[in-house]
C-alpha cells in the first residue's frame, strides 16, 4: 500500500511538471503563404506558424493541438513518437499550415485565415496555452509576431506586423546585448584584453602584499618593542641631579665615605655608565660534584640474613 502511494505521488508530480513545461510554449509568429515566405520540404510557399520555447529546459509538445476554431480545440494534433517535437531551451519549431497533415509531422490540416485566431492547446485537449490573432489587414510580405519585452526574461507582450523572421527570437530590434556593443566599439578586442590583464596583475599584486605583510607579522618582524620600565623606588633624573649636586658640595671628609659613594652612584646613573644591569634570565649549570645526581644513593639496600 505504501509503495502504491509513492508511485501515485510520483505520477502526479511528473504530470504537474509536464504541464508546467508546456505552459512555457508560445505562438511567437505566423504568416500567410506568399512568394517571400519560407518553403517547406516540398518547396511550397505555404502558411506557417512558429512555436517558441521560452524556458531554459527541453519541452516536448507532442500530443498538443493547434486550431483556428475556438469551438473545436482538438482540430489538429501534433503526432507523438518523434524526437523532432522536443524543443530545447530558447528554440523554435515551424509548423506548416498547408491543409494537408499527411505531408509530414509538422503539417497541419488547416490554413491560416485573415481575421482568425490561432490557439495552442495542451495535450489534455482543454487547456489553451497561447493564442495569436491574424489581422485582417495583414500585408502578404509581413508576418504577425510577438516581440520580447525583455530579452533575458523572454516576456512577450508586444504583437504587431513585422518582417518575417522564422527561426529567430523576436526581441527588440533596437536593444543590443553587451557583447554586441563591445564588438562595435572594440572590434579587435584590445580594450577587453588590457582590462583582463590589468585585473589579473592587480589581483596578483594584492595577494603578494597580503601574504608578505601577514608573513612579516607572524614572523615577529613587526613585533612591538616593549618600553623600558623604570624600577620602583628609583628617583627621576631631576631629583637625582639635585641630590648629586647637593652631595658634591661636600667632601668625603665632611660627610664620610657614604656620601661619596652615593654621589658616585648617582653620577654613574645619570651618565648611563652603570653596567650591573640584570640580564633577565637564569642559567642553571649542573654540578657534577653534587650527590643529588648520584643514583646509587637512591637504591634500596638489600637486607642481609644472618
Amino acid at each position: 500500500m505504501r509503495k502504491t502511494a509513492i508511485i501515485f505521488c510520483l505520477i502526479l508530480a511528473s504530470a504537474g511538471l509536464r504541464a508546467q513545461n508546456l505552459s512555457d510554449l508560445i505562438i511567437s509568429e505566423a504568416m500567410k503563404g506568399s512568394e517571400v515566405s519560407v518553403t517547406d520540404e516540398y518547396g511550397c510557399h505555404c502558411d506557417w506558424i512558429e512555436i517558441f520555447n521560452t524556458s531554459q529546459g527541453t519541452v516536448n509538445f507532442a500530443g498538443c493541438f493547434l486550431t483556428d476554431d475556438p469551438s473545436d480545440l482538438t482540430k489538429c494534433q501534433i503526432p507523438k513518437g518523434y524526437n523532432s517535437t522536443k524543443l530545447g531551451p530558447r528554440q523554435v519549431a515551424l509548423l506548416y499550415a498547408s491543409g494537408l497533415s499527411a505531408k509530414g509531422v509538422f503539417h497541419l490540416n488547416f490554413t491560416l485565415r485573415k481575421g482568425s485566431t490561432i490557439y495552442l492547446v495542451s495535450n489534455d485537449g482543454r487547456t489553451i496555452i497561447d493564442s495569436l490573432d491574424i489581422p485582417s489587414e495583414l500585408d502578404e510580405s509581413q508576418s504577425v509576431a510577438k516581440f520580447a519585452h525583455d530579452n533575458k526574461e523572454m516576456v512577450f507582450d508586444d504583437v504587431r506586423p513585422a518582417s518575417p523572421s522564422p527561426g529567430i527570437i523576436n526581441g527588440k530590434h533596437n536593444q543590443k546585448s553587451r557583447a554586441q556593443m563591445m564588438k562595435e566599439t572594440d572590434p579587435h578586442g584590445w580594450t577587453l584584453t588590457i582590462v583582463s590583464v590589468s585585473v589579473v596583475f592587480a589581483a596578483l599584486l594584492i595577494l603578494f602584499l597580503i601574504y608578505n605583510l601577514s608573513g612579516n607579522i607572524f614572523s615577529g618582524k613587526y613585533k612591538r618593542k616593549a618600553g623600558k620600565k623604570k624600577a620602583s623606588g628609583q628617583p627621576d633624573e631631576a631629583t637625582a641631579a639635585a641630590i648629586a649636586m647637593a652631595l658634591e658640595r661636600y667632601t668625603a671628609s665632611d660627610m664620610g665615605p657614604e656620601a661619596a659613594a652615593i654621589a658616585a652612584a648617582l653620577h654613574l646613573y645619570l651618565s648611563e655608565s652603570v653596567h650591573d644591569v640584570e640580564p633577565g634570565f637564569i642559567t642553571i649549570v649542573r654540578n657534577p660534584a653534587s650527590d643529588w645526581a648520584n643514583k646509587s644513593l637512591t637504591f634500596r639496600k638489600t637486607i642481609r640474613k644472618i
